[in-house]
């Protein structure tokens, strides 16, 4: 005989639909508030309609072991929602990392979990160093996973039989996530919203939140310049170490010593990939960095050429003439006036 479930009371509410994506979230100590409220963001927006910020259409939870406020590396401190019980109440457990240097081993029972997790095929995502806490575990082995490009080498000097990608802002292999962090972290949860919620959904929170479209996870993270798309790994990676020193450029003999090679070594595979020594590399990076700076800023050009590593302006000034054709200060004036947005005075003649 069937079974038959006694009638809703009358005037009962039904029951709310059960949200068609659930993120459990896993901050790790010093964790980066940037990543998680961007990724956080995206989901409140797609949830409820305008900016109610309701779970409607999607819930989430901050998770912890023992309950405590979790320290974010600015400092800001979030109160967790619930404790880690069961991951398979969600779709997707999210890994928040932060700081390199303060992890000295996960709080105590979150391994578990996240060994849980894996075996229960829960799609398990690393935002910003969250990908070094799943690599700890294991649980990126056999995955391509995404680092940003300032913790490459980081990366490698911890996981040497791991290759990470650090041309492209997420990846998505699988059951694994992984992401840069900062805004990249709002793509990905785009492109989770986009995967269970719909296209519609996702280009609403990102209009919301002032960014422009969703990008594809392929889209190259912001740093090095294009013109200098390496293929070679030994090539990469000493253009990783240029781009994080811009400051204090490093000898090249220092490169590749760090690298594991010989100078000579490394100048043959920047002229077979590049058709460039390393110096010249490292001049087109940094001055790459300073037409950013230009274009984006209002420093002046002595402190322009102290964060990009030239000796003083007046260096910066010789390289780029010779370069550009014109001394920064004129190439800025020659941007601005030919910018959409460049205005005539008002008294001037049409």
């Amino acid at each position: 005989m069937p079974d038959f479930a006694d009638p809703p009371a009358a005037g009962a509410r039904p029951a709310p639909p059960r949200p068609r994506l659930q993120i459990g979230f896993v901050l790790l100590p010093r964790f980066t508030l940037s990543a998680f409220a961007n990724f956080m963001d995206v989901l409140r927006l797609a949830a409820d309609d305008g900016d109610g910020s309701r779970p409607i259409h999607c819930r989430w939870a901050v998770l912890s072991p023992d309950m405590a406020p979790i320290q974010s590396s600015c400092g800001v401190r979030i109160e967790p929602d619930e404790r880690l019980g069961d991951p398979a109440r969600f779709d997707y457990i999210v890994v928040v990392g932060g700081l390199i240097e303060s992890g000295g081993g996960l709080p105590p029972g979150l391994a578990p979990f996240l060994q849980r997790a894996a075996a229960q095929r829960i799609g398990i995502a690393g935002l910003c160093t969250g990908v070094f806490a799943l690599a700890r575990l294991g649980l990126m082995d056999g995955y391509r996973c995404c680092v940003s490009w300032f913790h490459h080498q980081d990366f490698l000097a911890e996981f040497e039989r791991m290759r990470p990608v650090s041309d492209q802002i997420f990846v998505v292999d699988r059951d694994r996530l992984s992401c840069s962090g900062g805004v990249s972290a709002a793509h990905l949860a785009a492109f989770l919203v986009d995967r269970h919620l719909g296209r519609a959904a996702a280009r609403k929170s990102l209009s919301i939140m002032m960014i422009d479209e969703p990008m594809a996870g392929d889209r190259p993270q912001p740093g090095l310049p294009l013109e200098l798309n390496a293929r070679d790994p030994l090539v990469r990676r000493a253009l990783l170490a240029m781009q994080q020193n811009l400051h204090a450029p490093l000898p090249i003999a220092r490169i590749a010593r760090d690298l594991g090679v010989g100078r000579r070594k490394l100048e043959r595979h920047f002229n077979a990939d590049l058709g460039i020594p390393p110096a010249d590399a490292s001049v087109r990076i940094r001055l790459a960095q300073a037409r950013m700076l230009l274009a984006r800023s209002d420093r002046t050009v002595t402190r322009i050429a102290e964060e990009t590593g030239f000796c003083d302006a007046s260096h910066l000034i010789r390289v780029f003439r010779e370069t550009e054709g014109t001394t920064p200060d004129l190439w800025r004036q020659d941007r601005a006036q030919s910018s959409p947005d460049h205005q005539p005075d008002e008294g001037a003649v049409a």
